[in-house]
């Protein structure tokens, strides 16, 4: 019989015992713990799991009880009433022998509880905590069961929840969803820990330090000993297997002692074993397995042996692990607020795989930044002189799909360009190329392996990785780094899972019925449990601190509780006395859409933090469309940069003139809004003559287009790695006959709007080249082939064939065509414009503090659009700033002209006539990216009337 619908039948009673309490086991301690055998140097080794698998007695009921704390039960769907008609048991046995079908008598049971009802009013934590259940049935285990070595004992062996009616029979039956057991069971293990890889000293090497990282952490001098540490507070038995290297066997297998009240196993394992290699074995109860000895990495480990086998042993403040000129090597500046900031996103393999001024061996690697002179140094650097603050790192943690050792690349045919021969070569090597995005975390404290030149070797990872950090920081670039701690591989006893098997049911979110939530693609970690969070925090403070990693973008950041973004900000600058900038996605879906279980470090939830989202807003309204388009609606829905209402192409020419202009007003407005730091607070007049806030314009049909509260809350973008480059999405939208040149003007556009917009400005690495990934909408699998980068400019790799079935096949009838027109296919000198744009427009942005307004206030005083209400020309967007009185305005006004029309346009403004303007002097000078601005934006000083060409950004200043 289902939980739900149960109705009357299911019930909790407080005054049925007696009798039926066949188990109570009042007064009694839990027996002894079964276990299995001795540890041995067989079980460091074997393959496959280690240890004797025991299978359940019987199929598993569905997890939907809930422990709210260490002594509190719901089971949400139930509903409690009058007692006299039956009760609830909790039922524990130390091994996989419990029956509790439905219709007979609990048996297997070595004890069991009847609950009492608790009608008492949750504590605030718990009732916010557990917000998101159902209503259900809520009990209290009695005083007996009650005692910190019950309680911790209870989650090691077998537990069920089950519903019986007078007469014994069991009318449902649930397992338990532990989280909230263990986080009230074990808070002292949730604290923050010290500063990262902090060791024990020679004094203290034995004794107990609850607060201790956690992890292999050893001595830097005599007598030189390692502590051990891990947190498995369900487990019966952990021990370390010591390797005397990444290919030896295991030489000694030590026992780690629990630490009751902490639920961390700990040992001192006395000599040096630094540059050795280790893993745990860990006896632990799984649901649906029995007692299972694990044979499992360390969720904290700092470097790995090839393919994450072993983890890897030693200090990352030890000087061996330094590469030459570390010590005394400056990081990155810190920044005064977000806004300074102006980012470049880059994957490492893409960086320098096709640089021929890189040495072969190191195309792809951490290595690659060394060298100075290869042309992607070169590039970078340029950047970063023109205003550039930060290179941010696709993710360099340990991952799960790329082959550390003997990845192969794959043999991609000379083909037409829309040809399926490249996609169908590049995917048959799919799973064993060596490119990945990385998006699936194995260790999150270690480099990942595949960048390095000795993936086997745990201290060259090390090394390298902050030999590239530090080359990064002497080209006068910032080094962030792309964070996923959102989802994890894998759970249960998958071969990438290492969490849920040392503690079962634990680091991730699990659904109604105990099943693992995967909304972000992946198996969901929950970053709102105690210890979860911690690895977080701890794993972000340890990238800071030992390998200077000056920001941080976090992936799906939407699903991490704000509560912690903050804890972990302010850990941040209390240890490095700086802050360190916090980007991410704070998109709201899934299970957690909404604040269902917490306050969402989301869109919308993170004012007055500094801690910045993306925003979707602009950037639909620039690009068009979105992301689960289909069909002709790809190339239909227009956005205000290709071609809305001004160059329609064959498919939007069908909606006709007025309908192509709402939606080219509505989008002008999204573009403003965008320029103003999408405030939810900052007010301008509509499309429709309305003065109105950004919290109630509309977005997506429903208010709220604006939602942050400061400018430094907000990360401004056109593209990046995700979905189809800019390029490629304006392959399918703009007028099939649109020249490259053209297209390429409409791509600078995209730039200049990115770079001088309120906030953190992002730019996807090969932006500047007109990248294209020959229409690839989603590349994370793609290989090297849709992936490339030339930093020389000579080409953009359109045509490439046609992308990966996977996830483009629906739309490949449209692509084929596309691909094969080579009037599509940018031009070297194209590539040269859109180069030199960019750094045009980061000198642009960087020369005046208008650009990068730090408050609402300050945005509102100073920013104003003209040519706004019915009557206005949406396809060119003017905009003033005001700098009088702001330190580093550097001119007294600026003027913002933005025209998406394929012809010039012009505004004549009354309150600008009899003004001196000039063209800025980065577009004025003879480097340019663009000549026609030299020539074509004119100003009639007289009549205040400007004129910009079209497809065009122009900024005037008035000194």
């Amino acid at each position: 019989m289902a939980v739900f619908g149960l109705g009357a039948w299911v019930r909790s009673f407080a005054s049925f015992g007696g009798a039926l309490a066949v188990a109570s086991a009042q007064g009694q301690a839990l027996p002894a713990l079964p276990t299995l055998p001795a540890m041995s140097l067989a079980d460091c080794d074997a393959p496959g799991i280690a240890g004797t698998l025991q299978p359940e007695a019987q199929a598993l009921p569905e997890a939907r009880g809930i422990w709210l704390d260490a002594t509190r039960l719901q089971w949400p769907g139930t509903a409690p009433a009058a007692a006299g008609e039956g009760r609830a048991r909790l039922l524990w046995a130390a091994g996989p022998t419990l029956h509790t079908e439905p219709g007979g008598s609990a048996g297997g049971a070595d004890l069991a509880w009847v609950l009492q009802p608790d009608r008492t009013a949750l504590p605030a934590a718990l009732a916010t905590r557990f917000a998101h259940l159902l209503p259900g049935a809520r009990w209290q285990l009695p005083p007996e069961a009650a005692t910190p070595e019950a309680l911790r004992s209870l989650h090691r062996g077998q537990l069920r929840l089950v519903l019986e009616d007078a007469a014994g029979r069991i009318l449902a039956a649930t397992r338990l969803q532990a989280a909230g057991a263990l986080d009230a069971l074990y808070a002292s293990a949730a604290t923050a820990s010290p500063p990262v890889a902090a060791a024990p000293t020679a004094a203290r090497a034995g004794a107990p330090d609850l607060a201790a990282a956690l992890g292999a952490t050893p001595t830097l001098r005599t007598p030189f000993a390692t502590r051990f540490a891990l947190w498995a507070p369900t487990a019966r038995q952990v021990a370390v297997c010591l390797h005397a290297g990444p290919q030896a066997a295991a030489q000694a297998v030590q026992p780690l002692a629990l630490q009751a009240g902490s639920g961390v196993w700990q040992l001192t394992a006395p000599g040096d074993h630094r540059g050795r290699n280790y893993r745990y074995l860990v006896d632990v109860y799984v649901p649906g397995h029995g007692l299972l000895r694990q044979r499992v990495t360390d969720p904290y480990a700092l470097s790995l042996s090839a393919d994450s086998q072993l983890g890897w042993i030693g200090r990352l403040d030890d000087p061996q692990l330094a590469p030459r000129g570390w010590a005394s090597a400056p990081r990155g500046r810190p920044l005064a607020a977000n806004t300074e900031m102006a980012v470049y996103e880059l994957h490492v393999r893409d960086f320098s795989r096709d640089d021929a001024g890189v040495p072969a061996a190191q195309r792809g690697k951490y290595a690659a930044f060394a060298h100075p002179g290869s042309t992607g140094m070169r590039h970078l650097r340029a950047l970063a002189r023109a205003g550039l603050t930060d290179v941010h790192l696709l993710p360099v943690f340990d991952l799960a799909t790329v082959p550390e050792q003997g990845c192969v690349t794959p043999a991609v045919p000379e083909a037409p360009p829309d040809s399926l021969a490249q996609q169908a070569a590049v995917m048959a090597t799919a799973a064993r190329d060596c490119f990945n995005w990385g998006y699936d975390p194995l260790h999150f404290n270690a480099p990942e392996g595949s960048y390095a030149s000795s993936a086997g070797d745990g201290a060259v990872r090390i090394r390298e990785f902050r030999q590239m950090v530090m080359a990064l920081h002497a080209a006068g670039l910032r080094v962030g780094m792309d964070v996923v701690y959102n989802h994890l591989s894998a759970s249960g006893q998958q071969p990438h899972s290492v969490l849920d098997r040392i503690v079962p049911g634990y680091y991730h979110r699990l659904d109604a019925k105990g099943v693992v939530e995967r909304s972000t693609c992946c198996d969901n970690s929950a970053t709102e449990h105690a210890m979860m969070g911690r690895l977080m925090r701890d794993s972000v403070r340890l990238w800071a601190r030992h390998h200077r990693i000056d920001s941080f973008r976090f992936d799906l950041m939407g699903h991490q509780p704000r509560e912690q973004m903050l804890a972990l900000q302010a850990e941040l600058r209390a240890e490095l006395g700086r802050d360190i900038q916090l980007l991410g996605e704070g998109w709201n879906f899934g299970e957690v859409a909404d604040g269902a279980r917490f306050v969402q470090a989301a869109q919308g939830r993170l004012a007055g933090t500094a801690i910045a989202t993306f925003s979707d807003r602009a950037r639909d309204a620039l690009r068009g469309g979105g992301v689960g388009d289909a069909g002709e609606a790809v190339i239909g829905r227009q956005g205000w940069l290709n071609g809305l209402g001004t160059a329609p192409n064959a498919v939007s020419a069908r909606q006709g003139a007025e309908a192509q202009r709402r939606e080219l007003l509505a989008a002008a407005d999204l573009l403003r809004l965008g320029l103003a730091g999408t405030l939810a607070g900052y007010r301008f007049t509509g499309h429709d003559g309305v003065r109105r806030s950004g919290a109630e314009m509309l977005y997506a049909g429903r208010p709220g287009a604006g939602y942050a509260a400061q400018p430094d809350e907000v990360v401004n973008y056109v593209e990046n790695h995700d979905n189809a480059t800019l390029w490629d999405s304006n392959a399918f939208k703009l007028p099939l006959a649109t020249a490259s040149a053209e297209r390429a003007r409409v791509q600078v556009l995209g730039l200049a709007i990115t770079a001088i917009s309120q906030g953190v400005p992002y730019f996807h690495a090969g932006v500047d080249l007109l990248r294209s990934k020959s229409l690839d909408g989603n590349s994370f699998d793609s290989g090297d082939w849709f992936n490339r980068l030339d930093w020389s400019g000579q080409t953009h790799h359109f045509g490439s064939g046609l992308p990966p079935a996977a996830d483009n096949a629906a739309l490949h009838a449209l692509m084929a065509p596309r691909l094969a027109d080579a009037a599509l296919k940018a031009q070297p000198a194209d590539i040269a414009l859109a180069r030199q744009a960019l750094r045009d427009w980061l000198a642009i942005r960087r020369s005046s503090t208008l650009f990068r307004l730090r408050t609402a206030d300050a945005v509102q005083q100073r920013l104003v659009f003209h040519d706004t209400g019915p009557a206005q020309n949406p396809a060119l967007v003017v905009a003033e700033l005001d700098g009088r009185g702001l330190a580093g305005a550097g001119w007294r006004r600026l003027m913002l002209l933005l025209n998406t029309h394929p012809e010039a346009q012009a505004i004549q403004l009354p309150g600008a006539a009899g003004q001196r303007w000039q063209l800025h002097p980065v577009l004025a000078a003879p480097g340019a990216a663009d000549a026609r601005l030299r020539r074509q934006a004119t100003v009639d000083a007289a009549r205040g009337r400007f004129e910009v060409p079209g497809r065009s950004a122009v900024v005037w200043v008035q000194r």
